[in-house]
């Protein structure tokens, strides 16, 4: 018994001279929450449509549910679920009239097939009269989702869900998402929200077409290499200047109002770093020793090139 739902090897992609997919690879279990993690442009989108059989890869292959992405996509087809970034449906339908249209091209119906979505879409369903394109950015999220749910796929390809959506729905969405895993559907989603990454059992860190890593949530935090500090002034953009220029940094990112900072060794005296702030004419300084988060690793990891590349970083 295959325990695989994906299967990629050496996957690449071009568009003109722009690699947007460089030779990855990775697989998906059955079962899974797989989270694809990185910012626009990373390559998430192609490999997303080449998964769901509507782009053409250069190299490589990959495998959904025992067949070719070439080969075999009408059989793929029909047995996945496609959420793509932008909302897709038609504005000028009704909520009930997109989701019996694409019933209809699956070839069942709502009635056949509505315990499979009754969680999702009976949020919904007060508002099936309402025109897709008048339902607020969390309704449109659930009826997009109840589409590609309503012929009973094994796996769910969702391409950032939750981009522009509120705070609140991006949690109610991976309750379901986390609902829908139970129930034995594999998912492979991507998110460029750093925060989003804890949600799923495994991510793959991704830029410029290359994954950086791949690993648990845990994992990858926990392999981090350095004491993280959180530094704190009553001047941000002078304290992210001057920290560039203290002998020890390894690393510094703005986050708000604080500067996370890395001296690139287990251990460092704190006690420097205030004096250093303090003689620089900094007011009011706060330096704390602070867990990373998987925001903090992806940059790491930008930072650290890969065996035989050089890669300078420029702080100015």
């Amino acid at each position: 018994m295959n325990l695989l739902s994906i299967e990629v090897r050496n996957l690449s992609k071009k568009y003109r001279e722009i690699k947007a997919l460089d030779d990855i690879s990775f697989h998906v279990r059955k079962g899974e929450i797989f989270g694809f993690i990185g910012p626009d442009g990373a390559g998430k989108t192609t490999l997303f449509r080449i998964l769901a059989t509507l782009l053409l890869p250069d190299g490589g292959n990959a495998i959904v549910e025992g067949y070719d992405v070439v080969k075999d996509y009408k059989k793929i087809r029909k047995i996945v679920g496609y959420m793509p970034g932008r909302f897709s449906l038609y504005m000028d339908l009704t909520v009930e009239e997109n989701l019996r249209f694409y019933a209809t091209i699956f070839g069942t119906t709502i009635e056949e097939n509505y315990h499979l979505i009754k969680e999702i879409y009976s949020q919904i369903e007060p508002f099936k009269t309402r025109r897709a394109g008048k339902l607020s950015g969390g309704m449109k999220q659930k009826l997009a989702l109840s589409c590609a749910m309503i012929h009973k796929p094994g796996i769910l390809f969702l391409d950032e869900p939750t981009t522009g959506v509120d705070a609140v729905s991006r949690k109610e969405f991976w309750e379901m998402l986390r609902r829908l895993k139970e129930n034995g559907i594999s998912i492979l989603v991507s998110t460029p929200y750093m925060d989003e990454a804890g949600l799923c059992d495994r991510v793959a860190l991704i830029q410029n077409g290359k994954i950086m890593k791949i690993d648990t949530p845990g994992e990858v935090v926990s392999a981090y290499p350095f004491q993280l500090y959180s530094v704190r002034s009553d001047d941000i953009y002078k304290l992210l200047h001057d920290l560039q220029n203290y002998p020890e940094t390894h690393s510094i990112h703005a986050f708000g109002q604080y500067a996370h900072f890395s001296a690139g060794k287990a251990e460092m005296n704190s006690t420097d770093l205030v004096s250093f702030l303090d003689r620089n004419g900094h007011k009011n300084i706060e330096v704390e020793v602070i867990a990373p988060n998987i925001e903090d690793c992806f940059m790491e990891l930008m930072m650290t090139p890969p065996p035989g590349e050089l890669r300078m970083t420029n702080y100015e």
